[in-house]
């Protein structure tokens, strides 16, 4: 938030206007507070356009589309006229992340929230379409996070169903990406058009890409109306739901009334705005504002030490970002403590690498590498946005920039050998020689928080708690809010065994993995025991390393099994027998319906929902490799090929061929593989490179 300027009106209405939020091409949002110490957003016409009187109607009417809206699910307008010559809405003052702010910070939503949000949105326009409007533009940007759950602003472009369109040549009608084909055709527009924005809308928040994409406006739209909406990483239970949201033809779409049943949120999952990373984030946001609304109705001098101007006027580290009833405006307020360390830090953008033209050449050329960079106890590297990290040779973790693999940065203090986990995309976590457990900004390596936890490996983290193993082999979770213990366990297996256990935590469990073939499963909130998996090793007991898709978990082993996530139900088991042997399986790999693995000779292909075979790879020597899945070709790494000479595959899964093959320097391994942002990493001992991906 900015100071009020030179021309900037001191009160409008009953409000004392107290800082400018932002400003756009039609007016400026300014932060409000009456005589009652009611906070709101209060959008004004500039000066130069309050004598348009189109532009001027149009203004007021926003304020009256809204204004008939009943419903808990959007920004409500507390009062709107014309002072000075110069119209004004006043909103209700939300304080929270928009939902694409919240993505870029946090990460996608997984699909407990998806559900919560796609309910609530659904609601919402019931609501709306109940006051016989559409809202016609609904987009991440006008959806603002709450404590008490989304809410939807901006009628800036509303109108009454059967109205006319307020489109006129040259104009875009909605959002690129967001607005329905009807909207991008120019033809009458009814409700079901925002049944289409938010399809897309949700798209974007599981996703963190637009259904749609294009390199301009005219390819997106051009998508929009032509194109398939991109729903591969989309849940699947809920793809068919959003896909017939995203249907071109309105009359093949479902109504909001019908989504708000299909949706169908697990139990609980409301809680979402109550616990967990974003609840910490909106939580904070609420107590600055009420710093600042104390102060200003205080003396107007100073309240402990802080004076008001230096309270407003302060604009340093920080992401405090305040949504008001008409548009947004992110403004940083030190308090006087310092910034806060356990609030998420943007999370980096991801440079994709561009998909490669199809090569006639039969071997793979790296993008990068092979350098020496891994150390001999590091876990598979793991690639956060723009950065690949891993163990580093010399000890401690190393961050390689993913484009060229040069050296980011280092955190020598790290304990190679206790693991490394990623905190919502942005963080890294990991525990140090001391048992530490500590955090590091991923893209620059900036220390955040350290809390004191007798670590000495991480295991797993969901949005609540950071999951650890301690010195003496017991279960510890530190809450990622504030860095303290919530609870510690004790379990009834071995923690500590040679090879380290591996984990996984979502919709309150936490699933550990150990080397004697047990897996078991604790409830995230206390560490009791919820259920468990005897005899799941494989016959030289390699890693178990349990995967997540929604309600199902997938653990590798003598065969790769799907279980209920919650009692550890088997829904169905899968192995490949060779001259009656079983071949065990690799670590599984999720990619929207359907998990990836090794078994024996060949890289596989699953759905999760049923186990069916959707894909086997040539016949190779693939035991216990992991896949790496990018662009239209599985990767794994075949360790037999001529004189026992290993050399990664890339397999065509759209037919039964390998395509490419590059052949590794080391024969002796440890040999990991792993793909993000169309680019394929490898690691061949100590050395580390990137492969290309071909379309």
């Amino acid at each position: 938030m900015e100071p009020l300027g030179t021309g900037d009106p001191l009160r409008l209405g009953p409000y004392r206007l107290l800082g400018v939020l932002g400003a756009g091409g039609m007016g400026k949002v300014y932060f409000g507070q009456d005589g009652s110490g009611a906070t709101a957003a209060v959008k004004v016409l500039r000066p130069e356009l309050a004598y348009d009187q189109n532009l001027a109607q149009r203004f007021v009417r926003e304020a009256h589309m809204a204004q008939a809206v009943r419903s808990t699910g959007v920004a409500r307008v507390l009062g709107a006229q014309t002072e000075g010559g110069r119209p004004w809405i006043a909103t209700e003052f939300l304080t929270g992340p928009t939902l694409d702010q919240a993505v870029v910070a946090h990460g996608p939503v997984d699909e407990p929230t998806l559900r919560v949000l796609g309910k609530a949105l659904s609601r919402t326009l019931m609501d709306i379409h109940a006051a016989g409007l559409i809202h016609r533009d609904l987009k991440p940007s006008n959806i603002v996070l709450t404590s008490a759950g989304p809410r939807v602003i901006d009628f800036g472009i509303a109108r009454p169903e059967h109205g006319l369109t307020l489109t006129t040549t040259g104009q875009v009608p909605a959002t690129p990406g967001y607005g329905a084909p009807e909207q991008v055709l120019g033809q009458r527009v009814g409700a079901l058009a925002d049944v289409f924005s938010l399809g897309a809308v949700l798209v974007f928040a599981v996703t963190g890409s637009q259904a749609f994409g294009g390199t301009h406006v005219a390819a997106v739209q051009y998508e929009v109306v032509h194109g398939t909406a991109r729903l591969d990483r989309v849940p699947p239970q809920l793809a068919p739901l959003i896909s017939s949201c995203l249907s071109k033809d309105p009359t093949h779409r479902p109504t909001p009334a019908q989504l708000a049943t299909v949706f169908a949120p697990p139990r609980g999952a409301e809680r979402i705005w109550r616990h967990g990373a974003l609840a910490t984030d909106i939580k904070r946001r609420e107590r600055t504002i009420h710093q600042l609304t104390t102060v200003v109705r205080g003396t107007g001098s100073s309240v402990h030490g802080i004076s008001r101007r230096r309270l407003i006027t302060t604009l340093a580290v920080g992401a405090t970002v305040l949504a008001a009833g008409g548009g947004t405006a992110a403004w940083w307020l030190r308090q006087r403590e310092g910034p806060d360390l356990f609030a998420l830090p943007p999370a980096a953008q991801s440079p994709d690498a561009p998909l490669s033209a199809a090569s006639t050449k039969p071997s793979l050329t790296p993008l990068w590498g092979p350098i020496r960079a891994v150390g001999k106890n590091s876990d598979t590297p793991l690639p956060v946005r723009d950065v690949l990290i891993v163990g580093a040779p010399d000890g401690g973790l190393a961050a390689h920039d993913v484009v060229h693999g040069k050296r980011r940065w280092t955190a020598p203090e790290v304990n190679e050998a206790g693991g490394m986990l990623s905190l919502s995309d942005a963080l890294i976590a990991a525990a140090d020689e001391k048992g530490r457990l500590v955090t590091y900004v991923a893209s620059s390596g900036e220390p955040r928080w350290t809390a004191p936890a007798a670590a000495k490996r991480v295991l797993a983290a969901d949005d609540w708690s950071v999951y650890v193993i301690t010195k003496d082999g017991r279960l510890r979770s530190v809450s990622r809010s504030d860095g303290k213990i919530r609870w510690t366990a004790r379990i009834d297996t071995d923690l500590l065994t040679k090879l380290p256990p591996y984990g996984v935590a979502a919709q309150g469990r936490l699933l550990i993995a150990t080397d004697v073939g047990k897996v078991v499963a604790v409830d995230t909130a206390n560490g009791r025991m919820a259920w468990q998996l005897e005899n799941q090793a494989s016959f030289d007991r390699a890693a178990l390393v349990p995967a997540v898709s929604g309600d199902t978990v997938l653990i590798n082993g003598r065969t790769l099994t799907a279980r209920s996530l919650s009692d550890g139900t088997e829904r169905w088991a899968k192995s490949e027998v060779v001259e009656g042997k079983m071949q065990p399986s690799g670590p599984p790999l999720v990619r929207g319906g359907t998990v990836h693995t090794s078994q024996g000779p060949h890289a596989m292909s699953y759905s999760i929902e049923d186990g069916s075979e959707e894909w086997k790879s040539p016949k190779g020597y693939f035991i216990h490799s992991p896949v790496a899945v990018q662009g239209g070709a599985a990767f794994a790494i075949n360790t037999r090929i001529s004189g026992d000479r290993a050399a990664v595959w890339a397999m065509g899964l759209s037919r039964n061929e390998q395509v490419l093959t590059y052949f590794l320097a080391g024969n002796t391994g440890p040999w990991a593989i792993t793909g993000s942002g169309n680019r394929v990493f490898i690691r061949d001992g100590a050395s580390l490179l990137a492969l290309p991906v071909f379309a």
